[in-house]
């Protein structure tokens, strides 16, 4: 069974992100403010609202939303123009079906995302980025931890300790212990990193998270069972269909900021059309 703790230990399907904060100035798309002077956001929520501006004017200029609507101080579009948004994308996205062929090959690639069952008995020590840290004194710190726990003589297990003086997270009271966890159980770059891999013992990386520096060991493998590609095939197909989307609609917002004028926000921008 796995030891209770924060969802800033990366093994919590958390939603939350450790981010940069803007400073005191307001950014604006097309002249329109994405927030008040006294408000400070994170890089992430700056960049989310900066999106959802350039959509909605978008579908105003395509005459999917009243003009009179207006961006909420709050960041969170109006019922009205929530559902514009909507209309636009199912314009302005192709998203192909995958073939068979492509969905194959696809399985033949990632079948260990399709993997039943597969489980880590896994410990961890954290090291948590949070505002304001010195990221790089933060990593020297991990590496030296790491170092120390995969270069011990064979007698003793420093893990634990080293996991009880540093880690961030609260199973360092116990050892960093985890338990037994499933993909599901993780943030999903942390799952990337244990699950899918034979490796057993201390992982000879750090593992990033959106919460911090990991220094992570394997105790044990449950490696599952690998269901035939008809027993998934909708599973794979609904994950082509997804990248497609997301591609699309990256593409497409792109272009919107490549159009846009822009003030006090960094978005990735396209001066040509990229959507079809």
């Amino acid at each position: 069974m796995s030891t209770s703790c924060s969802p800033t230990c990366g093994c919590a399907s958390a939603e939350t992100s450790v981010a940069a904060i803007t400073d005191n100035i307001v950014a604006r798309i097309n002249g329109v403010a994405l927030h008040s002077a006294d408000q400070m956001l994170s890089v992430d929520e700056l960049r989310q609202r900066a999106y959802t501006e350039l959509l909605r004017q978008a579908a105003q200029s395509r005459g999917l939303l009243a003009a009179d609507d207006v961006a909420a101080a709050d960041g969170i579009a109006s019922e009205a123009a929530s559902s514009a948004i909507e209309q636009l994308l199912e314009q302005s996205l192709q998203v192909p079906e995958p073939s068979d062929e492509a969905c194959r090959r696809h399985h033949a690639a990632h079948a260990a995302s399709y993997r039943v069952g597969e489980r880590a008995n896994v410990r961890h020590i954290l090291f948590a980025v949070t505002p304001g840290v010195d990221v790089k004194a933060l990593r020297l710190r991990a590496e030296s931890a790491l170092l120390d726990v995969r270069s011990h003589d064979g007698q003793a297990d420093p893990f634990a300790d080293v996991a009880r003086q540093l880690s961030n997270c609260p199973s360092g009271q116990e050892g960093g212990t985890l338990g037994w966890l499933t993909a599901q159980d993780c943030a999903p770059e942390f799952a990337r990193e244990i699950f899918g891999h034979a490796e057993v013992g201390v992982l000879p990386r750090l593992v990033h998270s959106r919460f911090g520096l990991h220094v992570v060991e394997v105790l044990e493998r449950d490696a599952g069972e690998d269901p035939p590609f008809e027993a998934v095939r909708g599973a794979v197909a609904m994950a082509l269909r997804q990248q497609s989307y997301v591609t699309a609609l990256r593409q497409f917002l792109s272009l919107l900021a490549g159009q846009a004028h822009m003030e006090g926000v960094d978005l990735d921008g396209a001066d040509t059309p990229l959507v079809q």
